[in-house]
């Protein structure tokens, strides 16, 4: 069955380093989803000090809404 979901979008690097994660995540609720959206660019530490992190190792991540066939993904509700 179509559903409306939230996919995960996570980016790696930045300018001509940007490349989109592979194999994205999908949610039932944007609040699940944000949290991981939030969570994720933190395992680099304090983005106060981004000066101090390569570009290339950068992390961006943000919840995209998408209608998904949930039969063939996996949509996660936790």
């Amino acid at each position: 069955m179509v559903i409306h979901a939230f996919m995960l979008v996570v980016v790696l690097g930045t300018g001509e380093d940007r490349r989109e994660q592979r194999d994205p995540m999908y949610f039932r609720s944007i609040d699940v989803c944000q949290y991981y959206a939030s969570r994720i660019p933190r395992q680099y530490g304090n983005y106060r000090y981004k000066s101090y992190i390569d570009p290339k190792d950068r992390v961006t991540a943000y919840c995209k809404p998408i209608k998904v066939d949930d039969t063939k993904v996996l949509v996660y509700d936790h």
